[in-house]
């Protein structure tokens, strides 16, 4: 775990996949193929490579398939957090894995694919992150280095690297990866059962300890299959 904040992920893989359909008709959305790779692999070999050593991976939409597809996975070691009688969103999803995380965790959608900078983006994030000033730590993406992404953009950051939300339809400079740290402080006093991260992320912005990293490298959005051949052709050349 050398120069790691913690050794240990979670891979949000629950989600129904809506925007991906129709190929997430027939398979859940992690395991859907882009560049000869399913997307939770690209997810899981980047945590490898990076020296994260567990995952902890939660299942509900057709997660016999995806638990089927990890279970021989070694590296990193696998662990499930079985979401199958009820999809608790990315909030309550991290609730209900609490007590298989380390304090702090990284957090990551299982669709990410990304081209890492001059370092991996687990090191950037160890490096900056410290837990007496922090709740939560964001990777961020200037829009410039954001493929197949057309919004408005999620945050600003000051000179301190606290976060401030994208106002009314205004743009804001930069969008949220996917890709964190978090502390057991954030997740205190939850609600019950399904509920956004967003809610979390409130209270700590409203007491100044959500911060945001500007990631280095190339991000690619991949919510939908138009996304996919674009993706595979900047891979390729990259």
């Amino acid at each position: 775990m050398s120069g790691l904040a913690t050794d240990t992920a979670m891979v949000m893989a629950a989600g129904m996949g809506n925007r991906m359909r129709p190929l997430t008709d027939t398979k859940p959305k992690p395991l859907v193929q882009v560049a000869g790779k399913t997307l939770v692999d690209h997810t899981l070999d980047k945590l490898a490579e990076a020296g994260v050593q567990r995952a902890v991976v939660n299942v509900h939409y057709m997660a016999d398939a995806l638990e089927a597809h990890l279970k021989e996975r070694a590296n990193p070691a696998i662990a499930f957090s079985d979401e199958r009688d009820m999809l608790l969103e990315t909030g309550g999803g991290m609730i209900k894995a609490q007590g298989q995380l380390p304090d702090p965790f990284f957090c990551l959608n299982s669709d990410n694919i990304w081209l890492d900078g001059p370092r991996n983006v687990f090191a950037d994030l160890s490096d900056r992150w410290d837990p007496d000033e922090m709740d939560a730590l964001l990777l961020v993406v200037p829009h410039a280095q954001a493929t197949n992404f057309t919004g408005k953009g999620d945050f600003h950051l000051d000179g301190e690297g606290r976060i401030r939300r994208r106002e009314g339809d205004n743009r804001a400079p930069y969008i949220f990866t996917g890709i964190q740290i978090v502390a057991h402080r954030l997740l205190r006093d939850p609600p019950e059962g399904k509920f956004s991260t967003n809610i979390l992320w409130n209270r700590a912005l409203e007491e100044g300890r959500l911060f945001g990293l500007p990631f280095t490298g190339q991000w690619f959005e991949v919510g939908t299959p138009d996304a996919i051949a674009p993706t595979e052709e900047a891979l390729r050349g990259g």
